[in-house]
């Protein structure tokens, strides 16, 4: 594995490199920091959107998540699972799906029950309507156990969205880091400290309901919360360091700091941190009254391009950082790519071709998403 990332580091230009962006398994792990140990100019840094996913995972296995998790999916199956039910479902909700596919398969199974409570009038109108009598599952065992976890379990709506409120802030950090609207490095540490706070309000901040949730997100985050790299977007983000809520702790500038001693060299080290007072104090043109009033108005990267001129060797740095994303879950697109194209009709296809065929479909597909996000 090291010596595939290396060969396409080679490939690249050591110089164009600033970081490679891994899974966390343990031997994409240790391949990173072998990486790292030979290409002095470079970060690994583990996939965020895949961290976050194991968070997902790890939460489901709380009891009431996994009791609820559970019931949805049986619910689901059900439903699914017969197209005369299917079709009185969705003559009762207004033809909305209630199954969610994502990115990330536990992602998929929180915003399903998202989908089940926004649905739960028309689900409830089915299970007590006069044709679901008359019809075919009434006296179904199946159609028995639905219509009473729906109707008459005491705890299934209650627990419903109590998992709901307490997951979609962290699902909502997953759509930020794995979306292609905007490169996610400038936010992400800012994200991950404002989820547990969400967390624990949507929760009443009543302690015993929202520490496990915590708890599991700091066994998978805390190794690679303060990530230099992490610390260096957020400080470099007009759009969190003006604000009077911005962390200006000692381990965040410490990783700007390592940033900066690692991806600049020589003068430019020295200019860079001479020109960074400007920025700090908003002097220059960083203070003038149209960069104040475009903070928020431009992209963090935009916004550097159009102030930070009299900055030259910072404005370079910054732009590199805030350009970064954090996510390797395009590789997963990637891979469901591979298995469908190489099917078991399929499998005796040249590598080359293969190599081929994926590399065009996958590249076909991201053309279509931009185009489709363009015209909404």
């Amino acid at each position: 594995m090291f010596k595939y990332l290396d060969d396409v580091v080679e490939e690249i230009g050591e110089k164009n490199v600033v970081q490679v962006i891994t899974i966390n398994a343990s031997n994409y792990k240790n391949a990173g920091k072998k990486l790292m140990e030979k290409r002095k100019k470079l970060w690994w840094t583990p996939c965020a959107a895949h961290c976050i996913d194991l968070m997902l995972e790890d939460i489901s296995k709380l009891t009431v998540f996994e009791n609820i998790i559970q019931k949805g999916k049986q619910l689901v199956k059900f439903i699914y699972g017969h197209s005369w039910v299917l079709s009185l479902m969705r003559h009762y909700t207004d033809s909305k799906e209630i199954i969610r596919p994502v990115v990330t398969r536990f992602a998929t199974v929180y915003l399903t029950l998202q989908s089940i409570y926004k649905a739960k009038r028309g689900i409830m109108s089915m299970f007590t309507s006069q044709e679901w009598h008359n019809g075919p599952f009434a006296k179904n065992k199946d159609g028995v156990v639905a219509r009473k976890m729906v109707l008459h379990d005491a705890n299934f709506w209650s627990h419903v969205a109590f998992c709901i409120k307490v997951v979609i802030p962290l699902v909502s950090v997953l759509r930020e880091v794995d979306s292609e609207e905007r490169p996610a490095m400038g936010y992400i540490y800012e994200l991950m400290d404002a989820v547990k706070e969400k967390i624990a309000f949507n929760c009443g901040n009543v302690e015993r309901k929202y520490k496990p949730i915590w708890n599991k997100i700091d066994k998978r985050w805390g190794p690679q919360r303060h990530h230099p790299l992490h610390a260096a977007g957020y400080y470099l983000n007009p759009q969190l360091y003006y604000e009077e809520t911005f962390t200006n702790s000692k381990e965040v500038r410490e990783g700007l700091y390592a940033c900066m001693d690692m991806m600049l060299s020589g003068d430019e080290r020295v200019q860079a941190d001479c020109q960074l007072d400007n920025y700090i104090y908003a002097e220059g043109d960083f203070g003038s009254e149209v960069a104040v009033k475009c903070r928020k108005l431009r992209s963090p990267i935009n916004w550097w391009l159009r102030f930070g001129r009299e900055t030259p060797e910072l404005m370079k740095f910054a732009v590199r950082v805030l350009s970064l994303t954090c996510s390797a879950s395009g590789h997963e697109r990637n891979w469901s790519t591979f298995e469908l194209i190489h099917t078991k009709k399929r499998n005796r296809l040249e590598q080359k071709r293969l190599n081929a065929l994926v590399y065009v479909k996958y590249n076909t597909t991201l053309k279509q998403r931009s185009i489709q996000r363009k015209r909404v």
